[in-house]
């Protein structure tokens, strides 16, 4: 089962589910426990392969994003947690889309940081030469060329290094295989850009993600009856380091107006 830590409330039964995104870890939150614990109970968790959780899988399985999802309702149903709000950032948004996709019943509602729902050309040929030289060059080389291609401001080098510093826990094998979830991505991604969850969901991007912020806005047009956008100024990709005291603001007002 995946490492997981818990905050506690005593004074409330709602329960807040952060999921990191590839190559980071649960640390990534430390901007926002101190505001989110007055408020609710906090489940963080390491993703297979990242952090403290092992990767537990023989060499030869194949990941996917349903495979990783069910990851997290294992921990949910250990803890014993009935439903959920989640806080995903960057690709954890896609696993957290994923497990509503197939539990809706668990997912309370939805904050979705950094959010990818399609990749751009320039995204697309990020992929292409990663796939290329994903056998040739140490994965960290290729971890720290991708940071720097969906963060390169000087006001993103807090969330690049702390991306990077995470990184280098992982193996070269699990990479390879969090990696090899790009040969699925576009289809899934597509299937959620046409499908619309009831499920209130709160997308909250940087105005500088520049590869993943113009189909966000496309997607909250179509999807208004459940979904609404926050654009944090002065931030990329990883809004909840680069920003984080709007960003703790936006989603406890917004998790506010739910209970």
């Amino acid at each position: 089962m995946l490492n997981y830590t818990i905050y506690e409330n005593s004074t409330t039964d709602q329960w807040v589910t952060f999921v990191h995104g590839a190559g980071g870890s649960s640390s990534i939150w430390f901007k926002q426990i101190r505001d989110f614990k007055k408020e609710f109970n906090l489940l963080l968790v390491d993703l297979r392969g990242h952090g403290a959780s092992k990767a537990e899988t023989h060499n030869n399985e194949r990941y996917t994003f349903s495979f990783l999802a069910h990851d997290i309702l294992e921990v949910l149903d250990a803890v014993k947690i009935k439903k959920s709000h989640f806080v995903g950032i960057s690709l954890g948004t896609i696993l957290v889309r994923q497990l509503a996709e197939e539990h809706p019943n668990r997912v309370q509602s939805m904050v979705l940081g950094g959010a990818i729902l399609k990749l751009n050309f320039r995204s697309q040929v990020l992929i292409k030469l990663g796939d290329f030289f994903k056998y040739v060059l140490p994965y960290l080389i290729l971890y720290r060329f991708f940071a720097f291609v969906i963060m390169p401001k000087k006001n993103h080098r807090q969330s690049r290094t702390l991306f990077v510093n995470e990184a280098k826990k992982m193996q070269q094998k699990e990479f390879l295989k969090w990696f090899k979830l790009t040969a699925e991505v576009n289809s899934l991604l597509k299937y959620f850009r046409e499908t619309e969850v009831p499920i209130e969901t709160l997308y909250i991007m940087g105005e500088q993600d520049y590869m993943f912020l113009p189909s966000v806005v496309n997607v909250v047009k179509n999807h208004s009856k459940s979904a609404k956008l926050i654009v944090i100024a002065q931030s990329g990709h990883v809004v909840n380091v680069e920003q984080a005291v709007l960003f703790n603001a936006s989603v406890l007002s917004f998790l506010g107006n739910l209970k």
